[in-house]
């Protein structure tokens, strides 16, 4: 990434809190503990702040003081601490959080590894308290009810303003926990008082800014049960979301019966074998020759009706017309009614190889139809990420 910015003209500003030194190969070669400081300084408010390289490295060293079961150091010079101080690990460096074993333990007091929900909704939602109620915080916590978000003001409420160093005062004046660069405001409340820097409030069950408050089910877009869209539809499009119009319940009246075309419920999943989509692990001879072709897992009853036998080429056509040459994997493992492919593979298009567009040498050693090509339209109503995992389809002999 440095050699990258050093092209582009941008290095400088880069890596200007990063040393960057020669490496025995003469490259240029960003120090990855200046690197891992800058992750912890821009991490405050999700707790990545705690792990400095220099806590890192002694865990590394004293691994046999680490307990196996309980991940915790039993003595030595981490004694107290969890290996590899687990997220969150709130505070600077020198506040010696031990890190996290199970989060919204309220067991263990919060510099164990404790914690309870955040207040990150505000204290109230109409007239009724969002904070957590009597007897809800964490061990030894010396406010034992729902509070809110540790700030300046809260702190002078409190009267704990004055256990801050007046180096940290004037940072923490006029700020809270997140935006206080000391760590002072986060300091105070959890070592000196238990409490976690950002509240104690209930858990949120009812998400009055999702479409459905609390969740119920709506049938896919693209669903094999037109009875089932009939009784649980989709959600109303969406014409002006993000400037963009997005379709949810006319484009599912439009594919209400497509299942008569498209009788089986196709799904992707991931193989032990290969990572995301398979561009370097496919392009490893190892790894590629523990898998060498893509294929689709279909029931015998699915393939004995579509008259094909285990390890010949098929069709996997989706309501897109995009179609998949794969091998048939002819198994038990799937349900009647439904197909099973792979996400890793690229490198194919509706059942040609493109091995001749790829530059020289630049080719993985496995390519196959990437299942994606045949997935359809869909998105979820709150992230507008779209429909990659399910769709219909219809297999036939290639």
């Amino acid at each position: 990434m440095y050699a990258f910015a050093k092209k582009f003209g941008w290095a400088e500003q880069f890596a200007k809190n990063i040393k960057v030194e020669k490496d025995a190969q003469g490259w240029d070669e960003p120090s990855i503990e200046d690197t891992l400081r800058e992750i912890n300084r821009g991490t405050w408010t999700i707790g990545y702040t705690g792990q400095s390289p220099e806590r890192l490295k002694l865990h590394m060293k004293n691994m046999h003081t680490f307990d196996v079961k309980t991940l915790k150091a039993v003595g030595g010079p981490c004694d107290g601490e969890y290996f590899g101080l687990p997220w969150p690990c709130y505070g600077t460096p020198e506040m010696k959080h031990p890190g996290t074993p199970n989060l919204y333990d309220t067991s263990k007091h919060v510099m164990d590894g404790g914690g309870n929900f955040r207040a990150n909704f505000g204290v109230e939602k109409d007239g009724v308290s969002l904070l957590a109620g009597e007897g809800s915080a964490s061990k030894g916590a010396d406010l034992q009810m729902g509070y809110p978000e540790f700030d300046h003001v809260l702190l002078k409420k409190l009267g704990w303003w004055d256990e801050l160093t007046e180096a940290e005062k004037a940072a923490a004046e006029g700020k809270n926990w997140k935006t206080d660069p000391s760590g002072g405001i986060i300091r105070v409340a959890m070592v000196n008082h238990g409490c976690h820097p950002f509240g104690n409030a209930k858990a949120r069950a009812v998400v009055w800014n999702f479409p459905d408050p609390v969740p119920q089910h709506r049938e896919p877009i693209y669903s094999p049960r037109p009875d089932l869209v009939a009784k649980y539809p989709t959600h109303d499009d969406k014409m002006k979301f993000w400037r963009l119009p997005t379709l949810y319940k006319s484009m599912q009246e439009k594919v209400k019966d497509i299942s008569k075309d498209y009788p089986l419920v196709m799904t992707s999943g991931r193989l032990v074998e290969y990572e995301g989509g398979g561009e370097e692990t496919r392009s490893n001879p190892w790894l590629a020759e523990l898998q060498q072709e893509m294929f689709a897992e279909v029931n015998p009853k699915d393939a004995n009706d579509a008259g094909f036998r285990n390890g010949e080429y098929i069709w996997v056509e989706s309501p897109t017309k995009a179609r998949l040459k794969v091998r048939a994997q002819v198994t038990q493992r799937v349900a009647p009614g439904t197909v099973f492919l792979p996400f890793h593979f690229s490198g194919w298009w509706q059942g040609e190889d493109m091995l001749k567009y790829y530059p020289e040498g630049a080719a993985p050693v496995v390519r196959g139809e990437a299942v994606n090509t045949a997935t359809t339209y869909g998105y979820d109503s709150v992230t507008m990420m779209q429909e990659t995992k399910t769709t219909l389809c219809r297999v036939s002999k290639a």
